[in-house]
């Protein structure tokens, strides 16, 4: 079971939304996306109350997360993104749910844009992943 570092005390998002954001890391995980990042961004943006950054090693790999994040959305709770962008290319994969956008980026990108820093007034919080399985 993956978790989450706690929230702090003060901090009262919308759980709709956090279970949104969630269920997208799940699915990232799921295709051993690298450094998963949740950021809340309700109290400094309307844009969104949930950015979901992560990383793929490889421009198919970066498809595959965020195809791995829509199936997932859509077979749980019916959810298709609103808007979404650079698939065809697959360094930076955007996927704008609403009250969630994930990014999915190749590492180059992801070190260039800095998203996390230009973000970094929100709330952030590490995915902690699935561990791996113990090996007999």
């Amino acid at each position: 079971m993956a978790d989450l570092i706690p929230a702090s005390p003060a901090s009262q998002g919308d759980p709709a939304s956090e279970a949104l954001a969630r269920l997208a890391a799940e699915a990232c995980d799921d295709r051993k996306a690298v450094d998963i990042r949740l950021i809340r961004v309700d109290e400094v943006t309307t844009l969104a109350d949930w950015f979901l950054i992560c990383s793929g090693l490889s421009d198919v790999q970066v498809r595959a997360i965020a195809r791995s994040v829509e199936d997932r959305l859509e077979a749980e709770i019916g959810r298709l993104p609103l808007r979404r962008e650079g698939q065809a290319e697959g360094r930076w994969v955007l996927l704008d749910y609403g009250e969630l956008i994930v990014h999915v980026l190749m590492p180059k990108e992801r070190e260039y844009y800095d998203l996390e820093s230009f973000w970094g007034h929100g709330q952030q919080v590490r995915y902690l992943g699935s561990a791996p399985a113990p090996s007999s």
